[in-house]
């Protein structure tokens, strides 16, 4: 497992991808959940799965 980590660590795009993961996440954690059915509601949910957030960690939104 550290081989891999090692592995990661010395790609150079890895800083770019775990900085694009880090700030879609905060972006998820501040921005409120739209919508169903908006245009903002699609673009969040392309940002909400490349922040990595899924299954429980996922922000479902005011109840209807």
């Amino acid at each position: 497992m550290e081989e891999i980590v090692n592995y990661l660590q010395a790609q150079p795009w890895w800083a770019i991808v775990t900085s694009i993961i880090a700030l879609f996440s905060a972006v998820t954690a501040v921005v409120p959940t739209p919508k169903q059915g908006s245009k903002l509601a699609k673009v969040y949910k392309v940002i909400d799965f490349i922040a990595l957030n899924i299954g429980y960690a996922k922000d479902k939104g005011p109840k209807q």
